[in-house]
């Protein structure tokens, strides 16, 4: 379904391409028929977290920390993780697999609804902090 949603040439952007391309190329092993296709998506991944990692861009608040956790409060402090059931990609990946291991099909809706939650306010900080840096280098 991935690769029907994501534009053949798209920049596909992320935070912290360490983990993310890691789990692009599982999913070429489970799918090689889909393999050339996946190794042009991972071709295209954009890491959002580098200049934060190597500190082009920097703020104290980000209490030394690259963290899409740290560096979000600090750029748009209207959002926050605080108040999500799921609040990082541990609990995340560990609810995940609850929830595809559940029987119980009232906590298995539960649990996605907020996995979306969660995932939704992943893009969307992205999106912000790309729109902040756009404005910085707009300067």
């Amino acid at each position: 379904r991935l690769l029907t949603i994501v534009p053949r040439n798209a920049c596909t952007l992320v935070w912290n391409q360490s983990f993310e391309i890691p789990r692009l190329q599982e999913l070429k092993k489970a799918y090689p028929e889909k393999s050339s296709e996946i190794d042009h998506l991972i071709n295209n991944v954009r890491d959002l977290m580098i200049p934060f990692r190597d500190k082009s861009i920097y703020h104290w608040q980000f209490n030394g920390s690259y963290s899409i956790k740290a560096v979000l409060p600090a750029l748009v402090p209207e959002l926050s993780y605080d108040n999500l059931e799921i609040s990082d990609g541990g609990m995340a990946s560990s609810e995940w697999l609850r929830m595809i291991q559940s029987n119980d099909e009232e906590g298995k809706a539960a649990i996605r609804k907020q996995l979306l939650q969660y995932c939704h306010l992943d893009t969307l900080a992205m999106v912000r902090i790309l729109e902040i840096m756009k404005e910085m280098v707009a300067i």
